[in-house]
């Protein structure tokens, strides 16, 4: 007896597969759509860490160019504003980046010492100089003496007092009256200590040494006389040039101290092309025009 095929069921099964066939495609199309997401992914991260990677490469490179087209110069605090518009047609002439930093010598030459990222030293003396050179810390084939300065005696631009006589037989000390000798620090600063040598070579040391202004540089001693906080001061002839708020009332004579000489040199292991280009550059007719514009003799 045959066995008859219910309608329904029949229709339910075709149903059944039809639906487990869309499923099966649907599947099947979704995998390969992820598969096809999955590999644009993979695609688009390879080109995004290609570009970063290529940046990253450039920066560096770009850095260290950039590294060897600037220049830092550690330099004695009077040579500022002179330095300071060499600096400027240093960059305007594209030569390099011109990254200046003042201070005392001492300071300066301490700095360099704990190593502090300079390329030239430009020191008010020779003797901090040496002290870097004996460390083996500038590049002796460099050095160079670049500049030379008077020492003058100077009292705030309203002072009484004119033109004064440097010699053995000056009252400095009543010519302080109450008020204090502003110099740099004699124990470091330059400025400082040829204005004792001076000082002591006219036996004038011994009367004021207890009523001085010690300041940390030689600007802070012009700063000192400017704003009236010392009836006088020791400073360079070019430090006074430069104030109109002070007036040299006197000139220390040149066989009272030791030359004032500004040896230059290359800090060893910090050459670079804009280093070199600005230690050529410093001896230059354009830099030793604004040398001479504001009181410096060049050697």
């Amino acid at each position: 007896m045959k066995k008859q095929q219910c309608f329904y069921c029949t229709i339910e099964f075709k149903f059944d597969r039809y639906y487990i066939e869309m499923q099966i495609n649907k599947a099947r199309k979704s995998n390969k759509r992820g598969m096809m997401m999955k590999k644009h992914m993979i695609t688009r991260c390879l080109v995004v860490c290609s570009l970063f990677s290529l940046v990253f490469l450039w920066a560096l490179g770009s850095r260290a160019v950039a590294a060897d087209e600037k220049v830092i110069v550690f330099a004695a605090a009077s040579t500022n504003n002179a330095l300071t518009d060499i600096g400027k047609i240093f960059m305007d002439k594209k030569m390099g980046e011109f990254t200046p930093s003042f201070a005392s010598s001492s300071t300066l030459a301490k700095q360099i010492e704990n190593g502090a990222p300079a390329n030239i030293f430009l020191s008010a003396d020779q003797k901090w100089m040496d002290y870097l050179a004996e460390k083996k810390m500038i590049d002796a084939a460099s050095r160079t003496d670049l500049l030379g300065n008077r020492l003058v005696l100077i009292a705030p631009a309203d002072s009484k007092l004119e033109s004064i006589s440097v010699t053995s037989t000056l009252k400095l000390s009543e010519l302080l009256a109450d008020g204090k000798l502003a110099m740099g620090d004699p124990d470091h600063v330059p400025a400082g200590i040829y204005g004792k040598k001076a000082l002591e070579s006219l036996n004038l040391w011994q009367s004021i040494q207890d009523r001085v202004a010690r300041a940390e540089d030689v600007r802070a001693a012009l700063l000192l006389v400017e704003r009236g906080e010392a009836p006088l001061g020791i400073v360079y002839a070019t430090d006074a040039a430069i104030s109109d708020k002070v007036k040299v009332v006197g000139i220390f004579p040149e066989d009272s101290h030791p030359p004032v000489v500004y040896p230059v040199a290359a800090v060893a292991g910090q050459d670079t092309p804009a280093a070199r280009r600005f230690l050529s550059f410093l001896k230059s007719p354009e830099a030793k025009a604004i040398f001479e514009k504001y009181g410096f003799s060049v050697h």
